[in-house]
């Protein structure tokens, strides 16, 4: 296994930093005296990351030159870069995005002999387990039955930097977080889902369950994988196990609000996203709830981080700690009005 010193300052790279997980990344980089050069679309909003001493590249990840001219003289690369697009279910742009683009990032790490590439992945990409028995990186993959590009798309960019790290020696590992919560969500991603909560706009819950994150704790492992991990592995990074109503619940009293009761059973939570995919395209709308939606919150997808811990070091920040400081951070820039808070 390749190592560093924990101190050397070295130039890293990032794609998607300017997302929720990005944002707290480059944070953590820049906290521990590394430079960051950061790979972005031209026409992309990027306030989650102004007045931040760093090097700006504009690019597209579909043009491997453009990679190789702002990968160049950095050291290590983070691609977590990725069309998380769910609608609709199948789109060629999301393949082409999550697969021909880490195929890029791969070849532009290559090209320049970077010290060691971490690709960004999902938990998804394993075989998810019931609580009592959680999905760990030995499962194999199965949300192929969900239907969705980003799902498959990821799985398959997943397999072609292991593949590339036995054939080429490519110096990578793979880091897959499981559901991101905290701050610089200005998407706002899954951070929706506070608000959503927040104001009242979620009168129930499906029977299924996730694992949850501090974003800033996978952040912190995602920093830590530059000197530790094991070259060709796998991490899972995620925290607590939680069904709908209780992640719901927390959630919930941790914003002052009253939680959602209405339990929903799985026929009907499907039968209200077939219904709202049928209307969507017919009229060439978003649903608010796909079918393909409605069934992955119907089932438990549960996670071990044993791993993670062991190898990485990831931190285990509690949830509400991360809803907390995401609802803080959504209050600090106009989200809810604080009037409203």
């Amino acid at each position: 296994m390749q190592s560093f010193v924990k101190s050397e300052k070295m130039k890293i790279f990032v794609t998607g930093a300017d997302g929720l997980l990005g944002s707290n990344l480059v944070r953590k980089l820049l906290a521990d005296k590394h430079e960051v050069a950061v790979f972005l679309q031209p026409d992309k909003s990027t306030n989650t990351l102004d007045g931040l001493p760093i090097e700006k590249h504009f690019g597209d990840i579909l043009n491997i030159e453009d990679l190789n001219k702002s990968m160049a003289t950095c050291d290590i690369a983070i691609h977590m870069a990725a069309n998380t697009s769910i609608w609709p279910s199948r789109s060629e742009i999301v393949k082409k995005v999550n697969i021909e683009g880490t195929s890029n990032v791969v070849k532009a790490a290559l090209t320049q002999k970077v010290k060691r590439l971490i690709y960004v992945g999902t938990a998804n990409s394993f075989g998810f387990g019931p609580k009592e028995n959680p999905g760990n990186e030995t499962i194999p993959y199965r949300s192929t039955i969900y239907g969705l590009d980003y799902m498959d798309s990821k799985y398959e960019a997943q397999q072609l930097v292991l593949k590339a790290v036995k054939e080429e020696n490519l110096p990578a590992l793979i880091l897959n977080p499981t559901f991101m919560l905290g701050a610089y969500d200005s998407k706002p991603g899954s951070g929706a889902m506070i608000l959503a909560i927040y104001n009242k706009k979620v009168p129930g819950y499906s029977p299924g369950g996730k694992n949850y994150v501090y974003v800033n704790d996978v952040a912190t492992a995602i920093v830590n994988a530059i000197d530790k991990g094991r070259i060709g592995e796998c991490y899972i990074l995620g925290n607590k196990n939680m069904n709908y109503k209780e992640a719901f619940t927390l959630m919930a009293n941790t914003v002052g609000v009253k939680p959602p009761k209405i339990k929903l059973p799985a026929f009907l939570a499907k039968t209200y996203g077939a219904l709202s995919t049928a209307i969507a395209k017919t009229f060439g709308t978003t649903p608010t709830v796909s079918y393909n939606m409605a069934k992955i919150a119907c089932d438990g997808h549960y996670f071990s981080v044993e791993k993670a811990v062991k190898e990485l070091g990831l931190p285990q920040t509690s949830i509400e700690f991360a809803v907390k400081e995401a609802y803080d951070w959504f209050i600090e820039n106009g989200y809810i009005k604080k009037s409203e808070a």
